[in-house]
């Protein structure tokens, strides 16, 4: 299989809009640990930023240069003001935001600051899980070429049927869907949920990324090549055009159809730097990998500058604020040998 002629469809920016993607999903706080090293038990301080898997991808596009939108609920205290103010600082259109009043929560991540970290997160009374269908607008959706829906938002409902309902209207209005997977087992009540409803949301997107373990989830095996070559093939028989696997140290593969309808892949490997903590990766990649979609990059540079972004947040000391800007993320791949074949 070669990877030159995947066949995407609708990246092209053909019709004007407002926004690039909106990301939907939860946006909270986290707390990262200021020492490199330290377990929780000898971190003295630590540090605040927005944190939440849809928060960090808005983050990462609008650094990037994008304008990017958010879809998500907060609480009416002084987690959820702070959000606000730090999402709209960095530019980014809080129009699909709602204020939650009582005893709903914005998430909160304690997090160490090392390459295999415990990180203990509070989602009592989640705040973005009580995201509703009624808080779904079909005209902000059309204002986005994209958009962008964490897996964690299917996990229960209301956010559930909220975040199916907004796939299926970004669809009727010609705005692509990007799902990543995000399995967060603590969210689930069922073990068997998951398969389901992952299938559910597949079916309603244009790209899915995910993990070799969030695939099993999925009830896909990952266990070698061919399996990888399966779920892909399944995937994309339903209308999905981008299957994204990631394997950590390992890489990625892309898989995709030609015109022809033959499977084609794509493998991209690591950018290696020494890396203080691993969160963020996922989100950073994901973040620019639609940033170069949107902007007419190849495939080929659209992954490089995924990884890329993906290699640059984990040597910071938050997600948030170690997502790169454009300049430094291309001087970052060129500094390590990378030729882009396309320069929009």
């Amino acid at each position: 299989m070669t990877d030159t002629q995947i066949h995407l469809s609708g990246w092209e920016k053909n019709i004007e809009r407002p926004l690039d993607v909106i990301c939907l999903g939860r946006a909270g706080v986290d707390f990262y640990g200021n020492t490199d090293g330290a377990d929780f038990t000898t971190e003295t301080s630590f540090k605040k930023c927005v944190g939440g898997s849809p928060a960090n991808v808005a983050i990462g596009l609008a650094t990037l240069g994008a304008k990017s939108g958010f879809i998500g609920c907060l609480s009416n205290d002084a987690q959820g003001q702070y959000v606000r103010h730090y999402m709209r600082e960095k530019g980014i259109d809080l129009a699909g935001v709602k204020t939650l009043f009582g005893e709903y929560r914005t998430s909160l991540a304690v997090a160490e600051l090392r390459p295999e970290p415990e990180v203990v997160i509070y989602r009592n009374n989640a705040a973005d899980l009580a995201l509703m269908t009624t808080d779904i607008d079909a005209e902000y959706l059309a204002s986005a070429h994209c958009l962008f829906v964490s897996g964690t938002a299917l996990s229960t409902s209301p956010s559930r049927e909220a975040t199916l309902s907004a796939m299926q209207t970004a669809q009727l209005s010609g705005t692509l869907v990007v799902l990543d997977l995000d399995y967060r087992p603590y969210s689930w009540a069922s073990a068997a949920d998951p398969a389901h409803y992952y299938r559910l949301a597949a079916s309603l997107s244009d790209v899915v990324i995910g993990n070799r373990e969030e695939y099993e989830v999925m009830g896909i095996p990952h266990d070698n090549e061919e399996s990888h070559i399966n779920a892909a093939s399944e995937l994309l028989s339903g209308g999905t055009e981008l299957v994204v696997i990631k394997a950590g140290s390992e890489g990625c593969d892309l898989f995709g159809l030609d015109g022809n309808g033959n499977l084609l892949k794509r493998s991209q490997p690591i950018f290696k730097v020494e890396a203080r903590k691993p969160y963020g990766a996922g989100d950073a990649f994901a973040a620019a990998l639609l940033f170069a979609l949107l902007n007419h990059y190849t495939l080929q540079d659209a992954a490089a500058m995924g990884a890329a972004n993906a290699a640059i947040n984990v040597t910071g000391d938050t997600c948030g604020d170690a997502m790169s800007t454009l300049p430094a993320l291309k001087d970052f791949m060129e500094s390590h040998g990378y030729q882009f074949s396309t320069q929009p």
